[in-house]
């Protein structure tokens, strides 16, 4: 059976990619006072360009911006931006490389701030770590997104201390045009209260408010799951979803979709698992709620599911298969660019085949209509729909190169695979040599 739309007929809106912040991003963003005090890039002697910012140096890891490089050379070793493609940071090369993989829309989560902005905490003072967070919204929503209108949906992140704090912010965002925030997928694990608590709803009644989506993003909790730290490193990468499957429970059967209309996106969760989720769920509340007290006001946890949650997935044709335990309108699609989970250069192509046989009124939902309504996405307002897809986008991209291109560096394949340990082990070396510190004698 042939594809039901060929690759280069698909309009493809991507609801997680991720840009590797550029080394003047606060450059002339922030009050005098705080100038000095700015996150800023330095080279160091290794050769790797880090990000410093309250003392603490957060490198850019290769893994997170493999985007143009062979398989093998994949790896969690610092780099340079002169060993990254110029797409991952430069927003001119950004939309080259977004035409010639064939995508129309991209919304970009933080790289060294972290998911949901965990450095902006490291500040003493409080002020200068709001500062720093309102100036890096304003270069993503101003510069990187407004650069290129009807190309990329706006992000914000939003200071996680102070539920006050946050709601204004979702509010500023929302007058520049941004609908879309980044959270955690488990603040506890932050050290904060729990979903359950009350402690969020000035941040649930602004989001209710403006429309805003609340951004989950795999390992947004600063956590791992992990079952060993022997086990292999591929077992992590496996389970990493598990966290979005946590999440999504915790809130589903919590008060906050039945108090506040939000709409929370599993960012980067992939959808084979929700009908199993929605199906157990359901099972749950028809055997336990009379002693549980659980109570939906005549509806089910599927249900509430539905209503309140976005699913997201790069390649997932379980899911797909699957899409109508799901709700197709519940579904949106992801690029993962420049991460090392992403089909760039050839999604098109990659997800035709799994959409092979789906209905075109269902792939267009999938690929980006869904998109465009949950994060109020016009991309057609800048173009017509024909000089949307994949083809007309690549038509524009014939310049761009995207064969894959080796560092040079040689290549040393691991003796046996890669565990956690392994690599916790590596990166103490590689703090270690950041603070110029000694490794503890053996017996320390």
């Amino acid at each position: 059976m042939s594809p039901a739309v060929a690759p280069d007929d698909l309009i493809l809106v991507s609801v997680d990619d991720h840009c590797v912040e550029p080394p003047d991003l606060f450059h002339g963003r922030l009050p005098a006072r705080w100038a000095d005090r700015a996150p800023r890039v330095e080279h160091k002697e290794d050769g790797t360009d880090v990000w410093v910012f309250e003392g603490q140096e957060i490198p850019n890891i290769g893994l997170n911006a493999v985007a143009g490089r062979p398989p093998e050379e994949y790896g969690v070793d610092p780099t340079s931006f002169d060993e990254i493609r110029p797409g991952t940071y430069d927003i001119h090369r950004r939309v080259e490389d977004m035409n010639a993989g064939g995508v129309l829309g991209s919304m970009n989560f933080p790289s060294f701030p972290q998911f949901c902005g965990q450095v902006f905490t490291k500040a003493d003072d409080p002020e200068l770590g709001l500062a720093v967070l309102r100036a890096y919204n304003d270069w993503h929503v101003e510069d990187w997104c407004g650069a290129y209108p009807g190309r990329f949906i706006p992000l914000g992140v939003l200071p996680f201390w102070d539920p006050e704090l946050m709601a204004a912010e979702v509010r500023r965002l929302a007058a520049m045009g941004c609908h879309a925030v980044t959270f955690s997928e488990n603040p506890e694990k932050l050290g904060q209260p729990s979903f359950h608590n009350p402690h969020w709803d000035p941040f649930w009644r602004a989001c209710a408010d403006e429309g805003t989506v609340i951004c989950l993003h795999l390992g947004s909790s600063s956590e791992v799951t992990i079952t060993s730290l022997e086990a292999p490193i591929t077992t992590m990468i496996t389970l990493q979803p598990v966290g979005l499957l946590n999440a999504a429970a915790d809130l589903m059967w919590s008060r906050v979709p039945r108090e506040f209309p939000v709409t929370i996106a599993l960012s980067e969760g992939g959808i084979g698992w929700v009908p199993y989720l929605l199906e157990r769920a359901d099972y749950v509340f028809e055997h336990h709620r009379t002693w549980t007290g659980s109570d939906f006001g005549g509806k089910r946890p599927s249900d509430i599911f539905r209503e309140h949650f976005l699913a997201c997935f790069i390649d997932d044709p379980t899911g797909i298969a699957l899409r109508d335990r799901i709700g197709v309108e519940n579904i949106c699609w992801e690029h993962d660019y420049p991460h090392s989970d992403s089909t760039w250069p050839t999604a098109p192509e990659s997800l035709a085949k799994s959409l092979d046989g789906v209905p075109k009124a269902e792939i267009d939902l999938m690929t980006h209509a869904n998109a465009c309504r949950a994060f109020q996405f016009d991309p057609f307002a800048h173009r017509p729909p024909e000089a949307c897809t994949a083809g007309a986008l690549r038509a524009e991209a014939t310049h761009v190169d995207v064969t894959p291109r080796a560092s040079g560096k040689p290549f040393d394949a691991p003796a046996e695979p890669v565990s956690l340990m392994s690599l916790l082990e590596k990166a103490q070396k590689i703090l270690d040599a950041a603070s110029g510190s000694k490794p503890a004698p053996a017996d320390g």
